[in-house]
């Protein structure tokens, strides 16, 4: 497959149309060589730009690349859920990877919960492969790739970049590297628990409510940064109105309490310590007092084409600045949506 394929491919995806299923074997076995390649933790330099869930919104990625820089000028890391619930994760899923193709250095791409055969039989990418192209084979090629995703992404060695979060199961840096991530994502353990787990104010360790990984608190975070050498972990995974959430700062901390701690008995309503709502187009510089053991990154504005939120993508500069760049969805008129929902009222 020629640089001429390539870019043809690039356009007629990027116009939403599909590829004949005769490249898309081609390009899944070119990926798949390249990321074998790859380990489980890929380390990267940065500056970099992160990015977080995507799921299908393809013209919405689009917007992601045009206010982040085209690749392979911006350096970008995906933190997977390429697809499933959007129209076309498809065309967004075989776009990512005819970059990859073209730019390996340039593009990493991390494994989500999402991808995975059985989560995606669910939640609409299985179908939408049978309905675009007649069978499931491209379905099959694309969840052959699935398996040969990295795990995790370290930036500078002093930022991990994961799906979900972190696991019980893994105290270093290490035990992530030993891990055989080459197999659909198992029901539990620590590769499960990297896709799946969530942070949460709590103590410790706790029971998630979506039935994988786990739910951790500012105690655990900070010992795994501490004992890793680690400033901040970045995720996606979880829906963020305001297109970002940082973590276990300290300003985070100050908030909790004042709001754990006001006065509830008098008829005036409690002030929310969350009031500051960016809108898309703004650019919003974390000072280093504010940082956080984890932030997530949120690149899927409106999401299910119904939920109203903003999305961003993380700018990491090379002094560990980050910089978080808010967008919202593309326009209907650009993004060719169906005026009517989904047949399927997927759970969000």
């Amino acid at each position: 497959m020629s640089n001429v394929d390539l870019d043809w491919q690039l356009q007629e995806l990027e116009n939403g149309r599909v590829i004949p299923e005769a490249n898309v074997v081609e390009l899944c076995k070119r990926v798949r060589d390249i990321l074998i390649e790859e380990s489980n933790l890929q380390h990267i330099n940065s500056p970099v730009t992160i990015c977080g869930d995507i799921h299908g919104q393809l013209h919405d990625m689009l917007e992601l690349f045009r206010i982040g820089g085209s690749c392979p000028e911006t350096k970008y890391v995906f933190l997977g859920d390429f697809v499933d619930r959007g129209f076309y994760s498809v065309e967004t899923f075989l776009l990512l990877l005819t970059l990859k193709c073209k730019y390996p250095d340039s593009i990493t791409l991390i494994r989500g919960n999402h991808e995975s055969r059985q989560i995606t039989q669910v939640y609409g990418f299985y179908d939408e492969c049978v309905r675009k192209y007649s069978s499931a084979n491209v379905w099959r090629y694309c969840c052959e790739v699935f398996d040969y995703l990295s795990l995790g992404a370290v930036i500078d060695d002093k930022v991990l970049c994961v799906h979900g979060g972190l696991s019980p199961s893994i105290t270093s840096l290490d035990q992530i590297r030993l891990i055989d991530r080459k197999q659909e994502v198992p029901h539990e353990g620590a590769m499960c628990d990297l896709l799946w787990s969530d942070p949460e104010d709590i103590s410790g360790w706790g029971l998630s409510p979506r039935g994988a990984g786990f739910l951790f608190g500012s105690d655990v975070a900070e010992a795994f940064n501490h004992g890793n050498n680690l400033s901040f972990v970045a995720r996606a995974h979880q829906l963020v109105m305001e297109g970002y959430k940082i973590h276990f700062s300290e300003k985070d901390k100050e908030n909790s309490r004042k709001f754990s701690e006001q006065d509830f008995s008098s008829d005036s309503d409690p002030q929310s310590p969350y009031d500051d709502t960016p809108a898309p187009g703004d650019t919003v510089t974390i000072a280093q007092k504010d940082m956080g053991s984890v932030v997530t990154v949120w690149s899927a504005p409106n999401y299910c084409y119904r939920c109203g939120n903003v999305a961003s993508i993380l700018q990491l500069g090379e002094d560990q600045s980050q910089t978080y760049k808010i967008f919202g969805a593309a326009s209907q008129e650009r993004s060719g949506i169906p005026t009517k929902q989904p047949i399927a009222d997927y759970f969000l």
